[in-house]
């Protein structure tokens, strides 16, 4: 399995439990467990790593109109330090990736890719899209990066230790050169729990400096290192989408809900004739938020019914440990006769198990506890 350049790091920490990871090797906890990794992060502090994402750098003078046809969202008016988030669609308007670009110059862009898909990534990018005969230069810097994500209402407080005025940074910007102690780190400030929070990304070699001096800093800030498990739970509570499952090759963004970063009117893009075609004729499937009656554990691909019909599936689903319901995203019919409060059934190990549709997100940030 690969590992990370923080594998000696975390490897050391008694009771670290590590798992296969789409091919890497990586703690889907540590000795605290995931409850309390994920309490940490909605009420303190948590810093994973997630070096196992992808970077790449594309660059050039048509760098910024070839990324605007590739994505669903905007590129070209990015201003330079701007981060954004966007899909590459195929071109039948389902989904290659859903990444996160940075603008750091004119004519120079880093792309964030899911772990899985980095290879696909680059393979769509370089060549395998309908325009790739016009791929400007591409420079594949996933060996040789870092990626660590600072989450959490303290996340500020405690890189204020190391980064004087990164209470500066905006959320979706970044600043590329930041002394962090003695490591030089491009951080922005975007996040996959719900929370507030940081990435940091520096040089492979100066990964394990970096990873120590942060949870150094945040020590009295009761800062803990967390694993895959509670990055899972925070971002489905925050309903934040993830590859294979809300989206995949085989959805689109539109029956995911994520219309709002696809840019149908404003620009050309690869899928966009597929999605504007189902827009008009009838998005067949939506993504909507189910809450269980009956006690039971959702899981990814279990059917789901109305009455006999079976009308989707389970995408995520989990025990919600800052609500403690278990809950679930669902993929199903779309259909005006269904609204909130109505009752599904969920097949779960051959039994249906009945839920109702709720609202989602199932947490947003700034809610009360009480109120939750």
């Amino acid at each position: 399995m690969k590992r990370t350049p923080l594998y000696e790091c975390y490897n050391a920490y008694p009771g670290v439990k590590l798992i296969d990871f789409g091919g890497w090797e990586l703690p889907v906890q540590f000795e605290t467990g995931i409850l309390a990794e994920h309490e940490a992060v909605r009420t303190r502090a948590g810093l994973f790593d997630v070096s196992h994402m992808g970077e790449c750098m594309v660059s050039g003078e048509e760098a910024a109109s070839y990324l605007d046809y590739l994505c669903t969202n905007t590129i070209g008016d990015m201003q330079v330090g701007q981060c954004r988030y966007t899909m590459m669609c195929y071109p039948n308007g389902t989904v290659v990736d859903d990444l996160l670009i940075y603008r750091r110059s004119d004519i120079s862009f880093l792309v964030v890719m899911n772990a899985s898909n980095t290879e696909k990534d680059l393979a769509w990018i370089m060549k395998d899209n309908p325009k790739a005969d016009s791929c400007p230069p591409v420079i594949d810097l996933s060996a040789s990066t870092v990626q660590l994500a600072l989450q959490g209402p303290l996340s500020v407080q405690i890189l204020s230790t190391l980064v004087g005025d990164c209470d500066q940074i905006k959320s979706f910007t970044f600043r590329s050169q930041c002394e962090v102690g003695e490591v030089m780190a491009l951080v922005s400030r975007t996040g996959y729990t719900g929370e507030d929070g940081f990435e940091l990304y520096c040089a492979s070699d100066d990964g394990p400096l970096l990873w120590n001096t942060l949870l150094e800093a945040g020590k009295d800030f009761g800062l803990i290192p967390c694993g895959l498990g509670s990055r899972d739970t925070l971002r489905m509570e925050a309903k934040l989408p993830l590859y294979g499952h809300e989206i995949s090759d085989s959805i689109t963004p539109l029956e995911a809900n994520l219309g709002v970063f696809v840019k149908l009117e404003e620009k050309d893009f690869c899928g966009k004739e597929a999605l504007l075609e189902q827009q008009q004729t009838g998005i067949p499937r939506t993504l909507r938020g189910i809450e269980m009656l009956d006690k039971a554990v959702p899981r990814s691909g279990y059917p789901v019914f109305l009455g006999e019909k079976q009308i989707g599936f389970v995408t995520s689903g989990n025990k919600s440990p800052s609500l403690g319901i278990f809950c679930a995203y669902v993929l199903i019919e779309r259909s005006p006769a269904l609204k909130f409060g109505d009752v599904l059934e969920v097949e779960i190990h051959g039994q249906r198990k009945r839920a109702k549709l709720v609202r989602t997100p199932f947490y947003k940030r700034g809610t009360p506890a009480a109120e939750r």
